[in-house]
Formats: C-alpha cells, sequence, structure tokens
C-alpha cells in the first residue's frame, strides 16, 4: 500500500438538497481537474481523484486538500462534498460513506482492517442483495468475517472468481487505479421528497421522472443498459432504511417505456404501498453503445408508434431544453 492517503472519493450535494445538476457537475469536474489531471466521473453526482501529484504540489495532507476543495465546490458551485480519502479507489468509496456532508474521512494505511471489519457484508464495494444473503446464510455477515475465512471456502460458496474478488476487497485490497475520464459503466439519478411522502401516486410519478431522465440522456449518449437497480429510501422504527434490487431488462435498451415498464415492476416488488418514502433512486446499468445492440422487432404499432414519438421529442428536448417535452402524467 501507499505511504499516505492518495484517492479521494466525492458526493455532491446541493446545498438545499439534491444532486447538482448537469452543467453545475460538469463544473465540479472541471474544478477538481484543476488540482489533478487524473479525475474519473461517477454520474450523477460523485467523482474519484488521484491527488497523488496535488498533495506534494500543495503541501497539504489528504484531508487538507479535500478542505480546500470543498470550499471552492461551496463558493462557486453552491455545492457541498461529503469525501472520503484512503489509499486505493475502493477503501476512499466506503470512507465517503462514512462522511456527512461538509466532512472527510480519512483511513490510513494500517487502519482498512480495524474500518472494515464491522461493517456488514452488503456494505463491501460490489457485493450485492443476493450475495450477501448467501454470505450471511453461512455466518459471514461482517466484513471482518469475509476477510478472516479461507479463501477456498468463499470460493466454494460464490464461484473461483467472486470468491477471490471478495477476498481481496474485504482485506482492503483493491487492483483498480482512478482511471481519467472513464466511460460510465452505469448512470444514476433520484428524486427527493421535501417530506416523508406517503402518496403511491406520487412515488409512482418520482419513478416516471426518472426513467424519462434517464433514458434521454442514454439516447443522447448513443448509449444503452442492460439492467435496472431502484432504490426506495423509506422511514422505519430506527429512522430510514433504504431497499435496492435490481432486474435485467429482456434486451439491452434505452426506451424510455421499456425503462418505466421495469422501474414500475422492481417497485411493486418492494410492497411498500404504506411506506413514508422520503427519496427514490434509479440506477442503468450495464452500458455499452447503441449501435451494438440489436432490436427485436415486433408488429406492434403502439410500440412503434411510441418509438418514433421518442425520436422526434429527442430532437425537441435537444433544441429546446430537456423540458420542453414530458409525458402528460408529469406534465398535470
Amino acid at each position: 500500500m501507499n505511504d499516505r492517503p492518495a484517492v479521494l472519493y466525492l458526493r455532491f450535494r446541493r446545498i438545499g438538497g439534491g444532486p447538482p445538476d448537469h452543467a453545475a457537475y460538469e463544473g465540479l469536474l472541471a474544478l477538481l481537474g484543476s488540482f489533478t489531471p487524473v479525475v474519473e466521473a461517477a454520474p450523477p453526482a460523485a467523482a474519484l481523484a488521484d491527488v497523488g501529484g496535488a498533495l506534494r504540489y500543495f503541501g497539504q495532507d489528504a484531508a487538507g486538500l479535500a478542505s480546500v476543495i470543498r470550499v471552492r465546490a461551496l463558493a462557486l458551485h453552491g455545492v457541498d462534498c461529503a469525501i472520503g480519502a484512503a489509499v486505493n479507489p475502493l477503501l476512499a468509496r466506503m470512507a465517503a460513506q462514512q462522511a456527512a456532508p461538509g466532512t472527510t474521512f480519512v483511513v490510513n494505511p494500517g487502519e482498512h482492517e480495524r474500518f472494515l471489519a464491522s461493517r456488514p457484508a452488503a456494505a463491501l464495494d460490489g457485493v450485492g442483495a443476493a450475495t450477501a444473503r448467501t454470505l450471511c446464510g453461512y455466518g459471514l455477515d461482517s466484513v471482518g468475517r469475509i476477510a478472516a475465512a479461507p479463501l477456498a471456502t468463499l470460493q466454494r460458496i460464490t464461484g473461483v472468481r467472486t470468491g477471490r474478488e471478495l477476498w481481496e476487497r474485504a482485506n482492503g485490497i483493491d487492483r483498480t487505479r482512478v482511471v481519467p475520464n472513464a466511460a460510465a459503466r452505469s448512470v444514476a439519478a433520484e428524486r427527493t421528497f421535501p417530506r416523508d411522502e406517503l402518496d403511491p401516486g406520487r412515488h409512482r410519478r418520482a419513478l416516471l421522472s426518472l426513467t424519462e431522465e434517464l433514458g434521454a440522456r442514454l439516447r443522447g449518449d448513443g448509449q444503452v443498459c442492460r439492467s435496472l437497480a431502484v432504490s426506495v429510501r423509506y422511514a422505519d422504527r430506527t429512522g430510514y432504511a433504504t431497499l435496492t434490487r435490481s432486474r435485467t431488462l429482456r434486451e439491452p435498451t434505452a426506451h424510455s417505456a421499456e425503462l418505466t415498464s421495469l422501474a414500475y415492476r422492481i417497485q411493486d416488488s418492494f410492497a411498500l404501498q404504506r411506506a413514508r418514502v422520503r427519496g427514490i433512486g434509479l440506477r442503468a446499468e450495464g452500458l455499452h453503445a447503441a449501435e451494438h445492440a440489436s432490436h427485436q422487432l415486433t408488429f406492434d404499432p403502439v410500440d412503434e408508434r411510441a418509438r418514433r414519438i421518442e425520436e422526434v421529442s429527442d430532437r425537441l428536448r435537444a433544441r429546446f431544453g430537456p423540458q420542453a417535452v414530458k409525458p402528460g402524467r408529469l406534465a398535470a
């Protein structure tokens, strides 16, 4: 491991709540670029930066440089930052989860075992709900227990490749690097309600606005996605909890109607009709170029008409702005 933390993971949030808009996000990336050329975007509201050279240039440690970045982000863009600092991207991302807005959480070399040990299995980067349930079924319910398990045991439970990746991550090992201008493997957006929202109709409208936003963004970037993940943050007896589930699309697509249909099915699977929802998030995963995707032709005139309308709507949004065209259910 390196001598000192030199990787920052920054989570951006507007003053007053919510992620920055596209223009502000691009400005934040440019701000990071003034400190280091090694910046990897993690849209819509995060970024990785390798600031090893900047630490030497500015004569700061990671926490000091993070403070400078935070002040400038707030002054120039009205955005606050929660920042994680560590020696690799994995630990920096997990440190950022512990950082409150306006603070920096630093994991110094030699501290990663203590930092990771008590975290639940699901908190480990790359561990989804299904894998976490499998691990917990074998008593591996914390990162510390996963790290202490024999590698062969993890590989028997989860497979050879996944088992090795789990063991390495649980031990704070990350072989990835911050890649400047790396193509995004996923895109996400969220809607936060000003108060706990009980109305299922408003929940549905929020999810529809998310699928419309991500569909338009994917089509504008010439991409399609393979799967969707829906997250719902709701009030429970202990405060707030978050449920996340993902499902694969029948074919890679950026068609808003297909995204909406799957997102609704995922939302229905939560069975949270009476929940007090504070926020809903949507993430499109498994992105790749639309030109390499195939579309199963149908004889459904409704679907074909919807796709033609979508093309026209995209041209109108490109000319007159993202709010120029929207579904009637959102315009009401």
